[in-house]
């Protein structure tokens, strides 16, 4: 039932995603970065990541100025630590910084998959 739950609340964030979520999208969908591919809202473990390419292990957040508030950031962090614990690596941006440099915002994705590329089995961070 909770799975259930899961894909029909990821599949609605697809449906309403933001400005940012979609500019990203475009970049990323179709292998277009460094022949990775993405999946959008996709749910892993009891969370939904924003983007997530499973075979090189990365997850990419994408968070809005709701996340800085003291306890929206306690939940990223809880929430980064338990991504990691399933083997990924994550990368947060703000909304901001994909509206604005959307290129730099790729770039840094690109240089995350090349790293992973030359590290396939990188430590997760304690």
């Amino acid at each position: 039932m909770i799975e259930r739950q899961q894909r029909d609340r990821a599949r609605k964030l697809r449906s309403e995603a933001t400005e940012a979520e979609r500019r990203l999208w475009k970049y990323l969908r179709s292998k277009q970065v460094e022949g990775a591919k993405f999946r959008r809202q996709v749910p892993i473990s009891s969370y939904i990541a924003d983007f997530a390419c499973h075979s090189h292990k990365l997850i990419v957040e994408l968070d809005g100025g709701q996340h800085s508030a003291v306890s929206e950031k306690n939940y990223d962090d809880i929430r980064t630590k338990a991504l990691q614990n399933e083997g990924y690596n994550v990368l947060r941006f703000w909304n901001n910084e994909v509206l604005t440099n959307e290129e730099g915002v790729v770039d840094a994705i690109r240089d995350q998959l090349r790293k992973q590329l030359c590290d396939p089995h990188p430590k997760n961070p304690a």
